[in-house]
């Protein structure tokens, strides 16, 4: 699990097909990887990868043809800058909104304008995610927990204050650019004790002991 507050901006080093998965290799930055073991966490871009191999400044990870399919990693070439975070302790300030990591999809960049010294931007989803996000609500963009100002049918608008422009990747979002998007948990899980109370009940099974002994079977 996740809060969506970026640790650090890394750079994918390298990107190696490995058959149909590729493996990719992260240098962190200024993430801290003194505490970091084989089989960890680290979400990068917003993508919950598994640590295969490291050292202090760097991690590799393998990424499946589902991850791929389901994220921009797809677009992402060596040296793009990525967006870094460890998974979080039980003893960490919880100061974004809950991210698992798991990709939703992946939305566009359709409008990009200064507003004073913040940077707004309108990002184009896929329909099936619209009905989960919310005016004021959280969304989590390539790995940042950010708060969702304005909707449109098929769009939302985020406002982006100065330090989370330098502190991310965002500054590097233009017209055009794809971003992997993770809608708000709660919401899904709204959804489904919504819908799971209007599914029909199992029918009652009518294979009983006693069937079986009027039957011959027992």
């Amino acid at each position: 699990m996740f809060t969506g507050i970026v640790e650090a901006v890394g750079r994918l080093r390298s990107i190696t097909p490995k058959g149909d998965d590729v493996t990719v290799k992260v240098e962190v930055g200024h993430l801290d990887m003194s505490d970091v073991k084989l089989g960890d966490s680290i979400a990068t871009n917003g993508v919950c990868l598994t640590v295969v191999e490291f050292d202090e400044s760097s991690y590799s990870a393998d990424l499946s043809i589902e991850t791929l399919k389901k994220s921009s990693f797809s677009e992402r070439q060596a040296g793009d800058r990525v967006n870094l975070e460890k998974a979080m302790l039980p003893t960490t300030r919880f100061g974004g909104h809950i991210v698992s990591g798991h990709v939703d999809g992946v939305g566009v960049v359709i409008e990009r304008h200064w507003v004073g010294r913040a940077i707004e931007l309108w990002v184009k989803t896929p329909a099936d995610l619209m009905k989960y996000i919310a005016e004021k609500g959280s969304i989590t963009v390539d790995g940042i927990s950010l708060t969702v100002n304005a909707l449109r049918k098929d769009a939302f608008k985020l406002t982006i204050v100065p330090h989370t422009s330098s502190e991310t990747t965002i500054d590097e979002f233009h017209v055009g650019h794809q971003v992997n998007l993770e809608v708000d948990v709660l919401a899904r899980y709204m959804e489904r004790l919504m819908t799971a109370s209007h599914e029909p009940e199992e029918p009652e099974s009518r294979l009983t002991m006693e069937f079986l002994k009027q039957n011959g079977f027992a």
